[in-house]
């Protein structure tokens, strides 16, 4: 049987991103020197790897900041408690705002530094 255990993001800047994911997520990053950092949720874990790194591994294979097809979602226990505190980063790049979906869950969707989009939902 298989089981997806992370998901990993190829950073172009790392330190901004951990800095990012440490405050949407409320978690401390764990890192390997300066060029790795995992959040482990309960779920399965979300990693940040930077491209230059990753670059001597697989030359070639990866560009960061040019996702637009891939969305990390979080399980979150209220949607418009976690939206109401997000709300406080003027940074944040919103989506979309908290919505019901015809399936019944409750989402908003917004933006990492390099253009990732997150969803964070709950069901309702």
């Amino acid at each position: 049987a298989m089981k997806l255990t992370h998901a990993c993001i190829l950073v172009g800047e790392l330190a901004p991103m951990v800095a990012f994911y440490e405050r949407v997520l409320q978690l401390e990053a764990k890192t390997a020197g300066n060029t790795y950092a995992e959040f482990r949720t309960p779920g399965a874990t979300l990693s940040l790897f930077a491209a230059s790194a990753h670059e001597e591994l697989a030359p070639g294979s990866a560009e960061p900041a040019k996702n637009r097809s891939m969305e990390l979602e979080f399980l979150v226990d209220d949607v418009d408690a976690e939206y109401e505190r997000l709300s406080r980063i003027p940074e944040l790049v919103w989506v979309k705002p908290p919505t019901t979906q015809p399936w019944g869950n409750r989402s908003f969707y917004f933006r990492d530094p390099e253009g990732n989009l997150l969803n964070f939902y709950s069901l309702v």
